[in-house]
């Protein structure tokens, strides 16, 4: 049977919060590995905390940004498939199951908790400005890449370490970009993406604020198009310059 890592970004956590939701992953999933990237921690006893819960954590004394912390932590995982969950446990541990069923059963490379399908549960919206706000990013990443989903960014996505393999060098996005690059990158190699739907739950205190970052998002999605036809092969982005960023990783 594939093995299982998880991975779980988190920025000043709540430390009871983060602990109940481990337990639940525990409890309902058999996972092999399961390290927290845990950004800025309030005290060392949070740090304390979270590593009685037998998980692997890794502190960062500075914000990384989601992409940069996930990066992290998939590069250290083993396991045969790889997968994150945002800290604030919104997926239930039924709906990790879901997301992990077709992926365990190889029949996709990428499978990707979805808020937006039409038989995905919500059982506790966004407020009405980040959900407005959430439906256009989503729009607006379908409009402009090669791939097209319902649900860009929610916190619940795993893949293959194989697939991992191929993408890992072609990730510059280390913020909350971060997933649709990687969903971008995976679509250009042809690597096949499972959308599921889940049952979800919005906590409130979220660390991004909707209104700073229009303006990184409509940069971010230019320039994940850019890499991502190159990519492809695209004859006019081919032969433009890739980016004056450089990426999260690189085995030179």
């Amino acid at each position: 049977m594939a093995t299982i890592g998880i991975v779980i970004p988190a920025f000043r956590p709540d430390p009871d919060r983060l602990v109940d939701y481990i337990k639940k992953i525990r409890e309902g999933i058999t996972v092999d590995e399961i390290r927290v990237e845990l950004d800025d921690p309030k005290s060392e006893s949070v740090v304390e905390q979270i590593s009685q819960e037998s998980v692997s954590v890794a502190t960062s004394s500075t914000r990384r940004g989601k992409g940069m912390a996930i990066t992290s932590g998939f590069e250290e995982l083993t396991t045969d498939i790889m997968m994150f969950l945002d800290a604030d446990g919104s997926t239930p541990v039924k709906s990790v199951r879901k997301i992990l069923d077709p992926i365990r059963r190889g029949i996709t490379d990428i499978s990707v908790g979805s808020r937006r399908h039409p038989e995905s549960n919500i059982t506790s919206h966004q407020t009405t400005v980040r959900r407005y706000l959430g439906d256009f990013f989503a729009l607006a990443a379908g409009v402009a890449l090669p791939v097209k989903l319902n649900d860009y960014q929610c916190g619940a996505k795993a893949i293959t370490s194989s697939a991992w393999k191929q993408i890992r060098n072609h990730l510059y996005e280390d913020k909350f970009a971060w997933d649709i690059e990687m969903l971008s990158v995976a679509s250009s190699f042809d690597l096949k993406i499972s959308e599921i739907p889940i049952t979800w739950n919005d906590y409130p205190g979220s660390t991004v604020d909707p209104f700073s970052t229009v303006f990184d998002f409509a940069r971010a999605l230019l320039t994940i198009r850019h890499r991502s036809l190159r990519i492809k092969g695209h004859p006019i982005h081919s032969a433009l310059p890739q980016s004056n960023h450089r990426p999260l990783l690189s085995d030179d």
